[in-house]
């Protein structure tokens, strides 16, 4: 890696985090068959160095927030990032919900399950049609401006809506889907260069992905790694803003995506994984 480090506010974190989706029961509803276990994971995390987790209050809803809290609290050490604008049911959906007083009213949920009085990192999850989006970016920012978060990031969105955030608030982060196998949102990757947001890349590490992309199975044989290990390591090289959260239940697997950042990839292995992907 060029630079092990990003700025986020006047938060200096290193660039490989963990994503804490899950920490949550099946189907990411309900609280995990071992809670002890999941809080054990967040605690490892911390004590491995990890100093960005990433959340959401729609995890559960709120059951990883709340097993985050109590198991490091309000960590002055740890830059804990959630998100607020989507709703679950029982049936495992995803429904955007960007409401200004629905926002509001999950700020001071997520304050409670993190047992912090300012939220690190507070990001719209995504765009709602049926809320204008303005409305909805301009509540992040006036709970902000009233302490409740310190700074604000944005999810799912276009370089548009990002250009339409900008105008409203200051954004200090980018959350969409990136990784080795999934380049679709490559415009905003370079419009977040441009203006040195950092870009938070979900499912950095999916194996429907990955899987079957002949280049990250030849590099990871080089290297006596595993394929998720050479896709960390590729995006951790692939630009400074990016901030890979990968996600897991385990100890095990959390080690073994941490070790990702002892890999050092040639400057013709970072261009033959670049050239492999999808664009």
């Amino acid at each position: 890696m060029t630079d092990r480090t990003f700025d986020i506010g006047d938060r200096t974190v290193d660039r490989l985090g963990f994503g804490a989706m899950r920490l949550t029961g099946e189907d990411i509803i309900g609280a995990p068959d071992d809670e002890d276990a999941a809080r054990e994971v967040v605690e490892h995390a911390v004590e491995a160095g990890v100093d960005l987790i990433d959340t959401a209050d729609s995890y559960g809803p709120g059951v990883s927030e709340r097993l985050i809290g109590e198991a490091i609290g309000d960590d002055e050490d740890v830059l804990v990032a959630t998100k607020a604008g989507l709703l679950r049911n029982r049936e495992g959906d995803w429904l955007p919900h960007g409401d200004p007083d629905y926002i509001r009213n999950q700020v001071l949920c997520s304050l409670d399950r993190l047992r912090t009085d300012t939220i690190d990192l507070y990001q719209f999850h995504r765009p709602d049609p049926d809320t204008d989006f303005e409305e909805s970016v301009t509540t992040f920012g006036e709970l902000k401006d009233e302490g409740l978060v310190s700074e604000v990031g944005l999810s799912n969105v276009s370089v548009e809506q990002l250009e339409t955030a900008r105008d409203h608030v200051e954004v200090a982060t980018v959350q969409n889907r990136y990784n080795v196998g999934d380049r679709e949102e490559s415009d905003v990757l370079e419009a977040c260069e441009e203006y040195g947001i950092g870009f938070i890349p979900w499912a950095p590490i999916n194996g429907d992905d990955i899987d079957g992309v002949d280049a990250v199975e030849k590099v990871a044989d080089d290297h006596d790694a595993t394929t998720r290990q050479i896709a960390l390591a590729w995006l951790l090289e692939r630009s400074d803003v990016i901030l890979p959260i990968p996600g897991t239940s385990s100890v095990d697997h959390l080690e073994s995506n941490l070790e990702a950042t002892e890999i050092s990839l040639s400057d013709e292995e970072v261009e033959r994984l670049t050239d492999a992907g999808s664009n």
